[in-house]
């Protein structure tokens, strides 16, 4: 599987630390796993 790339990663990080919402919808949202959003946030 490939990478994310830096675009996307970079929407995650935005929607996220915009508020309101919770790292599983993120993670619903773009497709990824909570995990994924959880270490991109890091």
């Amino acid at each position: 599987m490939k990478p994310y790339s830096i675009d996307l990663r970079e929407k995650i990080i935005r929607v996220y630390e915009a508020g309101n919402t919770s790292i599983r919808k993120v993670a619903q949202r773009f497709k990824v796993s909570p995990n994924t959003v959880q270490e991109l946030v890091k």
